[in-house]
């Protein structure tokens, strides 16, 4: 992806790329504190469950039809702890909230900012609604692993985030990812909301939130361009460390970690 430093900010971050891309890794970073997995842990009860509707589904049972709708739509709440539940949050900016999108509402404000210039050099959105309508809506149609939202402050819908398990995503091939990792996507929606040092303190608000809400996570992460020299200097304001240079397939990122045993140091 062409950089797009120049219309960075290291107070704001105003754009981080949402591509983590898939495809053959270049190398694989080592984490000094972390080990190399990936797995998903699953309650008991709810593989029992999924293994029994799917049985009922594939002979056509009417009960096991209601039963996998059940257990979808508990999957999808279960896999991110209701993002939509966390509730505000005070920054030093004002009453932040992640509120989750709403195509029909939020689709032109936030197809608006995708046209920004400094925006689609990273996210790649720009062009006629349907092609931000069509990234929403396939992230909508999942079963829960990302999230996309609109961070409202003071009331206002000023950013576009998407909080994701990292340790599903495809990124997972390219670090070792732990289980219950939660990444970050964002961007900065206006440009007078740029250069103020928004981002970062959004930026923090957001990963601690995550620790909040979200007790089996131990980790917050992200990859921006590691082009982005203001981007990344912006999570390293807001508490994130630099853990590793990762090539993905659509870039070579900085691989950002908030840790919960660092949250109070950092």
């Amino acid at each position: 992806m062409p950089p797009t430093d120049a219309s960075a900010d290291a107070g704001a971050a105003p754009v981080t790329d949402r591509d983590s891309g898939a495809g053959v890794s270049t190398g694989k970073p080592a984490d000094a504190d972390g080990e190399d997995t990936l797995d998903l842990s699953l309650p008991a009860e709810l593989i029992s469950l999924l293994a029994k509707e799917r049985t009922d589904t594939d002979r056509g049972d009417a009960r096991g039809m209601a039963r996998h709708t059940a257990v979808t739509t508990a999957l999808r709440d279960d896999l991110l702890d209701h993002v939509g539940d966390w509730g505000p949050t005070d920054t030093p900016a004002g009453v932040f909230q992640l509120v989750p999108v709403r195509v029909e509402r939020d689709l032109p404000l936030i197809g608006r900012w995708m046209n920004d210039p400094a925006v689609a050099a990273f996210w790649e959105l720009a062009g006629p609604p349907n092609v931000t309508e069509d990234h929403m809506r396939s992230q909508l149609a999942g079963d829960g692993r990302s999230v996309p939202c609109l961070g409202v402050l003071d009331g206002t819908p000023m950013s576009y985030w998407e909080i994701y398990r990292a340790d599903l995503d495809s990124l997972a091939r390219y670090y070792p990812a732990r289980p219950h990792d939660t990444g970050i996507h964002l961007l900065i929606g206006d440009v007078a909301d740029r250069g103020q040092g928004i981002g970062r303190m959004l930026l923090r608000a957001v990963a601690d939130l995550v620790l909040v809400k979200r007790p089996a996570c131990a980790r917050v992460v992200a990859e921006p361009d590691i082009r982005n020299t203001p981007s990344v200097a912006a999570f390293l304001s807001a508490g994130f460390r630099f853990a590793a240079e990762v090539d993905l397939p659509a870039k070579r990122a900085a691989l950002m970690v908030r840790d919960r045993s660092l949250r109070d140091l950092l």
